[in-house]
């Protein structure tokens, strides 16, 4: 490849690829760069955590995920054949990526950085996705293709690969087992990214933003609290907080405990001027901030396994505004502390909006937060309903109810009738629309469930809400099965709106059609 990049024309000079070179012997460095990138690509398909895909008809990469799956029985694929995991294939993936890439005059650079001590020689625009506290083990991970690109490539980067594995000692992760103790880990966590972000906010151009993406769920309460902490210690205040959807869909579909999308949480730096809080003063600033973000973060259609998390942004935003929040006993209120209340708030909106809901399914809303679809007593049923202004005997006419033998029963979606009919149910109901809409969705798809919602029009809409009551509750009570029919039918939702709209479209051309046939002028 040198000889023939100089009889191109390039430079004959012996500057290396690793000190910027951009002579024959660094042309042909990088080409063996990618070569040898193409041989860690290889690894992910030659290894003995590769399984067959029965759907697909072909071998599946070790790292479907950050993590390393145990696999009870594996294949292994020919690196030399022509089917999936080849190693021609790999250097074509490759190639496609460089031939695709657009031209253009902007350099770019990428440098390894020490981001606890770094000093930057001009203000910049800081976008950045952080550590996820120990939920991944980076440098562990990647000593899985680090022996392979060291083997291919530390004689042209030998600076790059001049340790025997990824380092890992300074790595800004909570990993226990490095620290002695979780308290230990937690405390370089904290300590590490306190540092990095206190040196962004001194640092950064005081005309725009830091963004920092985040992933965590709810239940990664540690976590949380651990980053958060650090973002408040570095002198931030949280302005905004803007879900993204970031994952692939399809690998959304296969467990509820997955997130669709990232949190960016858009920090400035907090003003010297700003004020001391009382308790009540912040919960007051949460109650009135958390009720429209709430709306406005359903209305955009975000998946209700991320609507707690987002829901933490505009809590953080009303909590970082404050130089300090005490308490009734003068202390300052701790990060931890905060989200308690956010979380509590949260909960209270979420459970005020059960005014929007009818009687009937008021009532199904707090049977189900205590038995779910299971049994119950016919008398505490009974009780229940006069206090949401219902009745047994009406919940069973509206078709949500079963009573038999002195218990009753909330009907699952496929024991839902199937010639169902909005339109002349004489007691409709939010609760049977969301379950029918399931039912449907379940058994035909988006376009079976977008015929329903086209007939439920402007109803549909509180059906929406009703589904993220349902799904917080079902996470509360760790009915899985449930929480991820609740959750797909929100996240199909834009879909389901959009074929229901093309078909009621479709209806009212086909009404002014037929009017204009009708019309003897």
């Amino acid at each position: 490849v040198q000889r023939d990049a100089a009889a191109a024309g390039l430079s004959d000079n012996d500057n290396p690829l690793q000190d910027c070179g951009t002579c024959a012997r660094a042309y042909a460095e990088a080409v063996g760069v990618y070569l040898g990138l193409c041989v860690s690509r290889q690894a992910n398909r030659s290894s003995n955590l590769t399984f067959w895909d029965r759907g697909a008809g072909n071998v599946q990469q070790v790292f479907a995920r950050q993590a390393l799956p145990m696999v009870w029985d594996f294949c292994e694929a020919n690196p030399f054949s022509d089917a999936t995991g080849n190693f021609t294939g790999q250097v074509g993936y490759l190639a496609n990526v460089v031939a695709s890439s657009p031209v253009t005059a902007i350099d770019g650079s990428a440098k390894l950085f020490d981001a606890t001590t770094l000093s930057y020689s001009i203000k910049p625009v800081v976008s950045t996705d952080p550590p996820y506290y120990d939920n991944i083990g980076y440098a562990d991970l990647s000593d899985f293709f680090y022996v392979w690109l060291r083997r291919s490539l530390k004689s042209v980067l030998p600076r790059l690969f001049a340790t025997l594995a990824a380092p890992k000692t300074a790595e800004l992760v909570a990993t226990p087992y490095r620290h002695g103790s979780i308290q230990s880990a937690e405390e370089f966590f904290l300590r590490g990214m306190s540092q990095v972000l206190e040196r962004l906010a001194n640092q950064t151009h005081p005309g725009y933003p830091v963004t920092i993406y985040y992933a965590y769920k709810q239940s990664e309460q540690r976590g949380w609290e651990t980053f958060l902490d650090a973002v408040v210690r570095a002198g931030f205040a949280i302005t905004g907080t803007w879900p993204m959807r970031t994952e692939l869909p399809g690998n959304l579909k296969k467990t509820v405990a997955a997130l669709a999308s990232s949190i960016v949480l858009v920090c400035i730096h907090r003003p010297d001027d700003a004020v001391i809080a009382t308790r009540r003063e912040f919960v007051g600033a949460l109650r009135a901030t958390l009720r429209p973000a709430l709306r406005l973060l359903q209305s955009g259609n975000i998946a209700p396994v991320d609507l707690a998390q987002a829901a933490i942004g505009p809590g953080m935003a009303v909590y970082t505004r404050y130089a300090k929040v005490l308490d009734a006993s003068g202390k300052p209120m701790t990060v931890r502390e905060a989200l308690a209340l956010i979380n509590q708030i949260l909960d209270e909106v979420l459970a005020e909006q059960e005014g929007d809901f009818d009687a009937d399914s008021r009532w199904a809303v707090a049977w189900f937060e205590q038995h779910g679809f299971d049994e119950g007593e016919y008398g505490v049923a009974e009780t229940l309903s006069k206090a949401k202004n219902t009745s047994v005997a009406g919940l069973v006419e509206a078709g949500i109810l079963a009573s038999k033998g002195g218990t009753v029963r909330l009907l699952k979606p496929d024991r839902l009738p199937e010639d169902w009919d909005p339109n002349t149910d004489a007691r409709l109901t939010a609760w049977e629309m969301v379950h029918h809409l399931i039912r449907v969705l379940e058994a035909g798809g988006e376009s079976a469930a977008a015929e329903l919602a086209a007939r439920l029009g402007a109803e549909s809409e509180v059906a929406r809400e009703l589904c993220y009551r349902l799904y917080t509750l079902c996470e509360r009570k760790k009915r899985a099965a449930e929480a991820l029919s609740y959750n797909s039918l929100i996240r199909s939702w834009p879909e389901i709106t959009r074929l229901a709209r093309e078909e009621q479209e479709h209806e009212a051309e086909q009404t002014a059609l037929f009017a204009a046939e009708d019309d003897p002028a």
